[in-house]
């Protein structure tokens, strides 16, 4: 049996979500990776988080330009993946509606600015690895459907 490479990458990405909203022993094992390689564009059309995924190496872009999903393992401690997560929820709360049909308009508006944030780990989305990108939407999925804590 041959394993499809984008079912392989979207269950490493479900564990990886099971696993930053999962209790951790407390130790901060995180920072940003020295890689320097920046990710090739691949347009997707997903519109329920669940779906979203990018190949290794590739980002994901709404049909608005925006990007939705990053190719890379998220990064990021349970302290910051929380903050990001309750950052996303705040925002989206505050537009009204379902928070899922938000989850694109947040990520637009983090994308849109160079100012550090909560939802970047207090850094300019331009400015964050592909790992962090990744942590980022992983965070935003998570509050977009409410599983922030």
């Amino acid at each position: 049996m041959r394993t499809n490479a984008i079912t392989t990458f979207t269950a490493a990405t479900a564990v990886g979500v099971a696993l930053l909203s999962g209790c951790s022993s407390g130790s901060e094992q995180g920072g940003a990776s020295s890689s320097e390689a920046q990710p090739s564009t691949t347009a997707t059309t997903t519109q329920t988080t669940e779906a979203r995924a990018a190949e290794p190496g590739q980002v994901g872009l709404s049909p608005g330009g925006v990007t939705t999903a990053v190719g890379a393992a998220a990064v990021s401690t349970e302290d910051e993946y929380f903050q990001a997560c309750s950052a996303a929820k705040t925002w989206m709360a505050a537009k009204g509606g379902d928070l899922k049909a938000q989850f694109e308009p947040y990520l637009a508006d983090l994308q849109s600015t160079d100012a550090p944030g909560p939802g970047t780990f207090g850094t300019p989305w331009s400015k964050l690895t592909p790992d962090r990108q990744s942590a980022v939407i992983v965070a935003a999925e998570a509050a977009a459907d409410d599983l922030c804590g």
